[in-house]
């Protein structure tokens, strides 16, 4: 057991057994202490120790479950969550679109205009973007990029530094994008559970798009500039850039230049009415899970489908629903037990409604450091800043959002995110070293909390989300 373990253990132990004796905490009840406990314990676990973060989670709800803090009804009844649906046909819905060439020829399509340095970065950026809309959670959309990131390196096989900038640019634009789509991580749909169950308020998939695809596409272009300054030199940057359609084909099984061949067209298709129809959800009233679940039939079917719903199942991350479910009961159990609001209760009442969230979003920036894990850092910070801003007189749903936003930010290390992991480790292409994500985050960490805040106080407000409470 190495240190940080120990100390965490110590830590774990020790507030245990503070809940544990009787006259400590008079104003807690014995089902918030219980779990307090349980939520002290899987906190601890999912920072120290290497146990899965899913069998951790439903240990929690197993425990809150038999200690009567939560039903069974209620630990079960979060996987018929429409969110969880939502994930589940949407993850069928990219396996379709992964069969098809779509993704190669969208980006023979983007970065063969460009002509610099800097149009190239940026240009990709917007590429990477779009695909929050096509592709969940963040791991799937470095998957579907990885490929695509291997062709543009061999164009640019002289250019060593160009390289590792790209390297290092798709998972840092993946990650920050994730916020334009509720689909984009499953950390947003623990916050929206979480926000329904506390507040009753629902974000749907139109309104997160409102609010997040901005703040997405000013945070990726804005990392486009850090990575670009941060990698390269002037020399580099001043080079002309030339990359054609044909140069990716070489590069690529697919056809990327010509007419749409048959499935790729009825791919195209299905995807643009998906997405128009949850972008148009307050028009029909149908809400996003059924139009994913029309979308995922349709793209399984013998008759107009890419694939074989076998096989797109087989795509869909069972084990990241089963955290969510347990999480979204562990949200319930804290906050129904009186636990979050007794934690929150001992917080400075002199804080004004902008220094709130700038904790929040301070305090968010920097949890990657501690659960490396998305999810688990929602489901652990995301109810305690909701009851937080309930009793500041925040606007809840400000302050998940942008505790949410915030802790997309996961650059720091290379085993801070997946997609982090998956483009530092490359055979056989050159790609970014430890100090290279130092440097970079370094500058772009303040810099999107800033910018966080800035959506949260004066962006939000006038699309409908005030920093008070209503």
């Amino acid at each position: 057991m190495n240190l940080r373990q120990t100390a965490t253990l110590c830590v774990a132990l020790s507030i245990c057994a503070l809940l544990l004796v009787p006259g400590n905490f008079p104003e807690l009840s014995g089902q918030a202490r219980l779990t307090l406990g349980v939520f002290t314990l899987a906190t601890c676990a999912w920072i120290a120790t290497p146990i899965d973060d899913t069998y951790i989670a439903l240990g929690a709800g197993l425990a809150l479950t038999t200690t009567g803090v939560i039903s069974s009804e209620t630990l079960f009844g979060t996987l018929g969550d429409e969110t969880v649906w939502l994930l589940i046909c949407a993850f069928v819905l990219a396996a379709a679109v992964a069969r098809t060439g779509l993704a190669g020829r969208a980006a023979a399509f983007l970065v063969s205009g460009a002509r610099t340095v800097r149009q190239l970065t940026h240009l990709t950026t917007a590429a990477l973007v779009v695909t929050a809309f096509a592709v969940p959670a963040t791991s799937g959309r470095a998957a579907l990029a990885l490929p695509v990131f291997l062709a543009l390196a061999k164009v640019l096989a002289g250019r060593g530094r160009l390289v590792v900038m790209l390297a290092l640019l798709f998972p840092t634009v993946i990650l920050l994008s994730a916020v334009a789509t509720l689909i984009g991580a499953g950390a947003h749909l623990i916050t929206v559970s979480v926000l329904w169950e506390a507040t009753g308020d629902r974000i749907g998939f139109t309104q997160w798009l409102l609010l997040g695809l901005p703040l997405a596409v000013a945070s990726s272009h804005l990392a486009a500039e850090v990575v670009l300054l941060t990698t390269t030199r002037r020399a580099d940057r001043c080079g002309p850039v030339s990359i054609s359609a044909q140069q990716i084909q070489e590069h690529s099984d697919r056809p990327v230049t010509g007419p749409l061949a048959q499935d790729e067209t009825r791919c195209a298709l299905l995807l643009a009415t998906v997405v128009a129809l949850w972008c148009s959800e307050p028009l029909h009233q149908v809400p996003p899970a059924v139009v994913a679940l029309i979308g995922a039939v349709v793209a399984a079917s013998p008759a107009l489908g890419t694939v074989r719903l076998k096989d797109a199942l087989k795509t869909v991350p069972w084990a990241l629903l089963l955290f969510m479910a347990a999480t979204m009961a562990m949200g319930v159990a804290l906050a129904e037990s009186g636990a979050a609001k007794w934690l929150v209760s001992h917080l400075p009442d002199s804080l004004s409604p902008w220094m709130f969230l700038a904790a929040v979003i301070a305090v968010s920036t920097a949890a990657h450091l501690v659960l490396q894990s998305r999810s688990a850092r929602s489901s652990v910070l995301v109810p305690l800043v909701v009851a937080a801003a309930i009793g500041a007189g925040v606007n809840p749903v400000a302050a998940a959002l942008a505790s949410t936003a915030a802790a997309g930010f996961c650059h720091t290390l290379p085993a801070s995110a997946k997609p982090v992991t998956l483009f530092a480790e490359i055979p056989g292409t050159p790609t970014y070293t430890p100090g290279d994500l130092l440097r970079m985050s370094a500058l772009l960490a303040p810099l999107t909390a800033a910018l966080v805040l800035l959506f949260a106080v004066a962006v939000w407000p006038l699309l409908g989300v005030p920093v008070l409470t209503p």
